[in-house]
């Protein structure tokens, strides 16, 4: 099941450890406003299926992990 607290939470400490502003991570993932890593980190919207994947992509992490369906960061291949 989608957890949006855990999304907010693991977006933003990726991002935090990769050492990107919101708007870095906004331009790199293809947001069209630089606000929206914000807007998610805050809960306030959660995303299209492409943009989830992006994330998981850059940061090379599961799409599981990322919306909390797993505590397992790898990617299962």
């Amino acid at each position: 099941m989608f957890s949006k607290k855990v999304f907010s939470k693991r977006v933003k400490m990726l991002r935090i450890s990769h050492n990107l502003s919101q708007a870095d991570l906004a331009k790199i993932v293809g947001f069209s406003y630089s606000s929206a890593i914000g807007d998610i980190e805050r809960g306030r919207r959660t995303t299209p299926i492409d943009k989830i994947v992006a994330l998981a992509d850059y940061f090379e992490v599961s799409v599981d992990y990322l919306v909390g369906r797993t505590d397992n960061p790898e990617i299962n291949k």
